[in-house]
């Protein structure tokens, strides 16, 4: 949480009520009080306000010893206990936070309403939001707390010096970022040419061009069911055409391959045991014939014979012959 400690120069006013806050019943009797006041303004002179020798500041903190003495409480009790209510959902917006807690604490302070104050109680507003904000990004595993600091456009010097990181680090986590949000701006261009197909089409299209499946959910607004549901409906559409593909390739090997030896016609039988044994003339390597056989259209069945057992082309061809 927030100390007003943490602010570079306290105004007059706030160092007042410090100070105040922090005397006894017996310091503020009326035996002792103008003891202490001075007392208070020598002490205030010596951390570099002048209060001791100036009229105006004087009475300013006779003033506030008054105030004291009538609420029956430190103004600082209240204040801090206000302050310390607020939380990072309160600060969301500071302007408002600080508002609220003025216009709370005035209720009992009215002097706390003033514009001058108003812009002090406003910088501890936001000094104990930044507080908040280190206090839980602290408390975030791996990167979460840097990368909240940065969502949050704090500065990297108060980043670095609130986490106690590395500049190198910090520039990591800032170059992860760039690259987040380039892939962002990927997805949301491809979503832009698919604005017009259906829920379908456009999930199919981001899982196409690889975009992962957190920010399908997040740009194209579809729920992480809603997603397996399409994506197994795709997976199916895939497999069905992965089926139909290997049974037209199944299809056109066996057109390629040609008949079996039973289906071949006599005549043509004749015909390409003659290619045949004109092509064995020309080499007796398996590659070559195969690849001779298949510019001739010999089928696959004859040629295997061909390759494996030549002696029986002879039997083929007198059964061709009838």
């Amino acid at each position: 949480m927030t100390t007003i400690d943490t602010m570079e120069k306290k105004p007059l006013w706030l160092s007042m009520e410090e100070c105040i806050s922090k005397l006894s019943s017996e310091d503020l009797s009326e035996n002792n009080r103008e003891q202490t006041i001075h007392h208070i303004g020598k002490e205030l002179d010596d951390t570099g306000y002048n209060v001791s020798n100036h009229g105006g500041n004087f009475l300013q903190l006779r003033r506030a010893i008054d105030e004291r003495l009538s609420m029956g409480r430190p103004f600082m009790k209240d204040f801090m206990d206000a302050l310390e209510a607020l939380t990072l959902e309160d600060l969301a917006d500071p302007e408002l936070a600080n508002a609220k807690l003025v216009r709370d604490v005035g209720d009992a302070w009215p002097k706390i309403k003033g514009s001058e104050r108003r812009a002090d109680v406003l910088r501890i507003v936001e000094k104990t939001k930044l507080d908040l904000l280190i206090a839980k990004a602290k408390g975030l595993s791996g990167d979460a707390g840097i990368r909240l600091l940065i969502e949050e456009e704090i500065d990297s010097e108060v980043i670095l010096e609130g986490l106690d990181i590395t500049t190198e680090r910090l520039e990591q986590v800032n170059v992860e970022i760039e690259k987040e949000r380039a892939e962002k701006e990927r997805v949301k261009t491809l979503l832009e040419a698919v604005e017009n197909k259906t829920k379908e089409e456009r999930v199919k299209h981001l899982l196409d061009n690889t975009v992962s499946d957190a920010l399908i959910i997040e740009l194209a607004k579809i729920d992480a069911g809603a997603l397996t549901d399409i994506k197994k409906s795709i997976e199916a559409e895939l497999k069905e055409k992965q089926r139909l593909a290997e049974e037209e390739a199944a299809r056109k090997k066996a057109e390629a391959a040609g008949p079996a030896l039973e289906d071949i016609d006599p005549e043509e039988m004749l015909e390409y045991i003659e290619s045949i044994r004109e092509i064995l003339e020309f080499s007796d390597q398996e590659k070559d014939i195969r690849i001779m056989c298949e510019q001739s259209s010999i089928p696959t069945s004859l040629v295997d014979v061909a390759v494996s057992d030549p002696d029986k082309l002879d039997e083929l061809e007198k059964e061709a012959e009838g």
